[in-house]
């Protein structure tokens, strides 16, 4: 028993040391905000993790969090200058934002922590959810002025995938949720054998399978040319139905539409920061809206 009580405190220690900051690489000071280009070792993902920091200066109270997958397209999103022209226009309370870039592990890294899909992709998606619970999370609330719980986790595609994920089996963590274009066709079949939309798509049978969560709102975008692809032949691309399919499997389990349930489809929105930019104010407003 001993030697089990040593090892779990010297593993412990071990953990806590690594999960720490390296120095920054870059800092970004405009009047309103402040960027920082952050890196962490991770012990879970077992890897070094760079990170875009986001927030305004002069704040003495605890802001919330804004936890977003694929960081390293927050120049193509104009992520910053969106931030400071709400902020600037009074439109938002000030947060705190975070861009977990992603590397060549991405694939393997981003999905549903319970289950890879047929591909045995996203096998490390629950070593990215461990990441963001156990060391990023604990990370910033002791070195920034941070909140602990109430705050947003969001993502492109296969990152909305794992923000959906990962914000649902957390809500003592997160309240809301945000998906760009998500990746919802996540399936644990393929075609050839024998999936079905009612019986295949993980997110629908992790949703169907839980429960009400109270105070958790949710987000969803998609464009009408997110992809060609339509699976059962009905006119309706299956970025669209997989996200609609979603949120009704969500009503099912007592969210109300246009209340708890946001929906923001784009004309002609395509699958790419272009869309994406175009409708990323109007989600942090959401988000973070006064």
């Amino acid at each position: 028993m001993q030697k089990i009580i040593a090892f779990c405190l010297f593993y412990g220690i071990i953990l806590n040391s690594l999960a720490q900051s390296i120095p920054t690489t870059v800092i970004i000071n405009t009047t309103q905000l402040t960027q920082i280009e952050e890196k962490i070792i991770s012990v879970h993902l077992g890897r070094e993790v760079s990170m875009t920091l986001i927030y305004p200066k002069n704040i003495s109270k605890k802001i919330p969090i804004l936890i977003f997958n694929d960081g390293q397209d927050f120049d193509a999103l104009e992520m910053k200058s969106s931030i400071s022209t709400l902020l600037a226009e009074n439109k938002v309370a000030p947060f705190f934002c975070v861009g977990i870039h992603a590397n060549e592990h991405r694939l393997q890294e981003y999905g549903t922590a319970s289950q890879a899909d047929y591909k045995q992709r996203g096998s490390k998606a629950k070593l990215h959810r461990d990441f963001i619970v156990y060391e990023l999370l604990p990370f910033l609330s002791k070195t920034y002025h941070v909140e602990s719980n109430g705050n947003t986790i969001a993502g492109l595609s296969l990152g909305g995938l794992s923000a959906m994920d990962i914000g649902w089996n957390n809500p003592e963590i997160f309240a809301k949720i945000g998906v760009f274009s998500g990746s919802f066709w996540w399936r644990q079949k393929s075609e050839e054998e024998g999936y079905t939309d009612e019986n295949d798509r993980i997110m629908h049978n992790i949703i169907r399978a839980g429960t009400y969560k109270k105070g958790m709102k949710f987000w969803f975008e998609a464009g009408t040319n997110d992809e060609k692809s339509d699976r059962n032949n009905n006119g309706i691309i299956d970025a669209i139905e997989d996200t609609s399919d979603l949120i009704s499997e969500l009503e099912k389990k007592g969210y109300k539409n246009n209340e708890d349930l946001i929906y923001e489809e784009v004309e002609n929105g395509e699958h790419n920061a272009n869309t994406w930019k175009k409708v990323l104010p109007k989600f942090l407003v959401w988000a973070f809206g006064k």
